[in-house]
């Protein structure tokens, strides 16, 4: 079977599969009620979207890509705006960052943009998380009416106090969360924590992508994007699925674009230039990445099921 035959069955497969396993690893028996939940409150997804914010979030380091859909100029700006006070990550520009990765992988054909449909419900359950919280605020108001500090492990950063809402960072929502016996160690839920922990996961296969696909060639060759996102697959996500779904997600790479395709989607003209430019996103994913595995792992959350 050739690799365009190899690519129409694993369409086929896909379709039916590997949408709602891919990110659990196992068929989510919520995935009907959170898709649901997602259509019913499509404007609340809306008022939080990167088109939504008010002002930047930081530097605008890089221009923007005329013809893309996919801005790297804006996942870069959100990824470098989200670390914050000393291990903490926003959670505003964090979901803003995955709007552009889900632009990112929509970019890259069907087969991937199946995997950008279950991250989008991902980032919608904590939006609506975070809308229902602030429905709900006057139980997180102090006497005088100012906002309480629910950010644990941001006692010592003044600036930290001045936030409101327990979904305004991770380590808020996870203290808040904790505190109200959200979240279950033993079985599935819909707390932000285990969505967070999912998004994760798969935030480290796009980054090992991505920094694969900045490397210089070795003798001479480049190794082809889909050799690249399989290997990253691999050593990433695959650890947290059944065989089936291992299957289905390497039929899917076969479909990758080559390489030319990825200069012109940021706008570069040669590899050279990709390294560099991806060296800059690797980087700022890699702090996000490096501080929301910390706060995970202080609160035990690594395995949440």
């Amino acid at each position: 079977m050739g690799v365009k035959s190899k690519a129409a069955v694993a369409i086929l497969v896909l379709l039916l599969f590997l949408g709602s396993l891919w990110l659990q690893g196992g068929l989510d028996y919520h995935w009907d009620a959170c898709l649901k939940g997602y259509n019913q409150e499509n404007k609340l997804h809306q008022l939080y979207n990167s088109s939504g914010v008010v002002g930047a979030e930081g530097p605008q380091v890089l221009e923007g890509c005329p013809g893309q859909t996919f801005q790297v100029s804006l996942l870069l700006t959100h990824l470098l705006a989200a670390p914050a006070y000393q291990s903490d990550v926003l959670l505003q520009p964090y979901l803003s960052s995955w709007d552009e990765l889900v632009k990112f992988m929509e970019a890259l054909g069907p087969m991937v943009g199946l995997i950008s449909k279950e991250i989008e419900t991902k980032t919608s359950i904590i939006r609506q998380l975070a809308l229902l919280s602030e429905k709900n605020s006057e139980a997180e108001l102090g006497p005088d009416g100012s906002s309480v500090n629910t950010g644990a492990g941001t006692e010592n950063d003044p600036e930290a106090s001045q936030h409101a809402g327990p979904y305004h960072s991770l380590r808020s929502m996870i203290w808040m969360e904790m505190k109200q016996g959200l979240v279950d160690f033993q079985h599935q839920t819909e707390s932000g924590c285990r969505t967070i922990l999912r998004l994760h996961r798969a935030l480290l296969w796009l980054k090992l992508f991505l920094q694969k696909l900045a490397e210089t060639p070795v003798a001479g060759r480049l190794r082809s994007p889909s050799e690249l996102c399989r290997e990253s697959y691999q050593n990433t996500l695959a650890n947290h699925h059944t065989w089936f779904v291992r299957r289905a997600a390497e039929l899917a790479f076969i479909a990758l674009p080559e390489r030319g395709f990825f200069y012109r989607l940021v706008c570069v003209q040669g590899q050279e230039d990709l390294s560099i430019l991806l060296n800059k996103v690797v980087e700022a994913i890699g702090e996000v990445y490096n501080r929301t595995q910390k706060a995970l792992d202080e609160n035990g959350m690594l395995d949440l099921p």
